[in-house]
Order: C-alpha cells, then structure tokens, then sequence
C-alpha cells in the first residue's frame, strides 16, 4: 500500500508563499479569466443576411461563405482594413489603433496567399477584401506591466508558468466581407474575441491585447475563404511553408502584401515575453498600403 503522507520537504514547498501565490492566480484566472466583447454590427457590410452563429469559448462570431462563387475566382485584393468612428475613441493614440488595424491586413494577405493570387490594385481583382475593426477594448496597461513582473519573479522560484492577472484584459471586434467585382457577397463575418489569462500574453500597451487578437481574426476570416467553409470545426491545419516564412519576418507569397509591411518575427516574440508594446518591433507603414524595407 503506498504511503499517502507528504514529506516534510514538500509540505514546505506547497506551504511557501511563492506556491500560495501561484495557487491563488490559477484560482483567480480560473474565476475570472476572460474579457468579454459582444459582436457588434457597423453597417459597413452589404448584407448581414444568413450568417451562421458559433459561440465558442473565447470567439464569438456569425458568417456565411459560398464556396461554389470562390471555386471560380483566382485573385484577391485587400483593401487596408478601417477603424470605424465608434472604435477609435477608446485608444489614445490613433497610431496604436492603426498598428491593430494594419495587423489585420497583414493577417489576412497572408492567410488568404494559401489559395488565391493577391493583387495590388482593385480593378485586377476577382475579389475584394474589406475589414472594419468595430471595437478595440483597452488593455489596461499597468496590470499587464505588474503581470509581466509578476510573471518573471515567480518564474525564478518556479518552474510553474504564472497566468497573468485576470484584471484589465482587451479585446477585439471585427466585420469584414469578400465581394466579386460584380458587387456579390461570397463571404462575410462578424467577430468579436476577448484576451484570456492563460494564453494571451500581458503587453504594457493599451492595444497589448488587439494587437494579439488581430492576427486571430485574420486567420479566421482568411481560412474561411481558402476551404470555402467553417473556420470552427475540424482539427488544426499545418501551417503552410509560406505562412511560416511570413510569420518569422520572411518575404511574403506576394508582392502585394509587402504594402503591410513584414510581420516582426523572432525580435516581436521575444519583446512580448518581457512585456513590451508591439508599437516597439511592429512599425506600421508610414503611408497605409505602402512599405520600405
């Protein structure tokens, strides 16, 4: 029969107050770990009409995708992604609101490159591509700070990761549509994505959290258009050998996503460990639609 006592030795170590704490942001994170974001509607699509609803988790959404009008179509354009009026208020600087928007548009180049030709000017398009950011919520940027110190002390003492504090978490809202040139809906969506303790990393930055969630919705709206069907079910997709070369900072598929700029790669991953604001390793193209090396 085993022994079901606790040794000394580890009866220090639960009752330690680098152990209590740990506990106590898992309670925590656990009781309260999630920002809400209701879906919102900014008339900026052509039609709401026969949208799908999945009401996961952490994403929130409705869409709908007619995989027959896609078969037919081979090039896309993308066109900057917007931030609309009731949107840009909630963050101070509009260059943190255009760095979450430009985010997207990135995204979504990327995504879509997987299946269709991206091109640099709208009337070569089979396709085209807008987005509208409807709601950014604020990351309360210093509780992401304390977070990420936090989260660095207690990893000295612990080999436990710390989940960040479940207070002053952002998120995101997005819409956006994909239009034949003949002005046809073939594909829409509604979203709207909270930051989560567990798995959203604390960023000092008002945007520390849309500017993570950004890229979320790019890939779920893009992954919408390349299998001409939902983007929530089914198990995870291998990511493409240019979607991977892209995410590392890499030339994009096409030319015409360069005027998003290059993601930041290894340099952002390591900025955002240590808790510091995207507006640090993301720059955002002086002219929307346009980049230099």
């Amino acid at each position: 029969m085993s022994n079901s006592r606790i040794g000394p030795a580890r009866a220090r170590a639960l009752c330690s107050p680098a152990a209590s704490a740990l506990f106590s942001c898992l309670l925590l994170s656990t009781v309260a770990g999630c920002a809400a974001v209701p879906l919102e509607e900014a008339n900026t699509l052509t039609s709401y009409s026969g949208l799908t609803s999945n009401n996961g988790k952490f994403t929130k959404a409705k869409f709908k995708v007619d995989p027959g009008d896609l078969v037919v179509n081979k090039t896309v354009y993308i066109e900057p992604t917007q931030i609309s009026p009731n949107a840009a208020p909630s963050i101070k600087k509009p260059s943190d609101s255009a760095l979450v928007a430009n985010v997207i548009s990135r995204a979504l180049c990327i995504g879509v490159s997987d299946r269709f030709q991206v091109v640099d000017q709208r009337e070569n398009a089979d396709i085209v591509i807008h987005a509208t950011v409807t709601r950014i919520v604020p990351t309360n940027a210093t509780v992401a700070g304390l977070s990420t110190a936090t989260s660095l002390g207690a990893s000295l003492v612990s080999p436990v990761p710390v989940p960040r504090l479940p207070m002053g978490l952002g998120g995101l809202a997005v819409e956006a549509e994909a239009t034949t040139r003949d002005g046809k809906q073939v594909g829409a969506m509604v979203w709207s994505k909270g930051a989560n303790a567990i798995t959203t990393g604390a960023r000092a930055s008002q945007i520390g959290d849309a500017y993570s969630l950004a890229s979320s919705f790019g890939g779920d709206f893009s992954k919408m258009l390349v299998t001409g069907k939902t983007p929530y079910k089914g198990l995870p997709r291998i990511p493409s050998g240019q979607k991977i070369k892209s995410s590392l900072g890499g030339k994009p598929k096409y030319a015409a996503c360069e005027r998003f700029g290059r993601s930041p790669g290894v340099k952002d991953f390591a900025a955002s460990q240590i808790g510091l604001p995207p507006s640090w390793t993301d720059k955002q193209p002086a002219v929307v639609g346009q980049w230099t090396p």
